[in-house]
């Protein structure tokens, strides 16, 4: 019961936040400066959560194929392939190196 008084509470909050802008601003627009800020906060989140679940508790659970999977990830999304497709990489890269190993 305690858990899903949480997700409550959690969504709740969310739907807080997300009414409080609009609320606040009204019809102004947000600085410039400010805008860059709340642009780059999203991928920073991200990148955030996606090293956490990488390197696992205290840096103890950090797994070289899943490291592997994201450096193929990043190569091949930095040669312009499409996203989907460079995810699919990634997959395959982890699961052929668990594989062998």
């Amino acid at each position: 019961m305690t858990l899903w008084l949480a997700i409550v509470l959690v969504a709740l909050v969310s739907i807080g936040f997300k009414a409080a802008g609009p609320v606040l601003l009204g019809d102004r627009t947000l600085p410039p400066r400010l805008a860059g800020v709340i642009a780059l906060l999203a991928p920073a989140l991200l990148a955030g959560l996606v090293l956490t679940d990488v390197a696992g508790p205290a840096w103890s659970g950090l797994d070289w194929t899943l490291c592997a999977g994201l450096a193929a990830i990043a190569v091949t999304y930095a040669l312009r392939v499409p996203v989907l497709v460079a995810i699919l990489c990634g997959v395959v890269v982890a699961a052929v190196l668990r594989f062998l190993v």
